[in-house]
């Protein structure tokens, strides 16, 4: 593991925490905290979705080109 490597990592940890104790302080129940996981990981994964058939096209169509 490089030096370049090792700040993203303790980066991601740190904001890992920070999302955490900021959900923990709303308190809710472990059903809810699910679904809005769930609903961030849909849209999440709907944007990359999206980012990436984007890319897939363009780079299809300059080929035809």
């Amino acid at each position: 593991m490089t030096t370049e490597l090792l700040l993203p990592i303790v980066l991601g940890i740190g904001w890992l925490v920070l999302a955490g104790s900021a959900l923990a302080s709303m308190r809710l129940g472990w059903s809810r905290l699910v679904k809005l996981a769930l609903v961030w990981l849909a849209i999440f994964l709907g944007l990359f979705l999206l980012v990436e058939w984007f890319a897939l096209a363009r780079g299809t169509a300059s080929a035809l080109l």
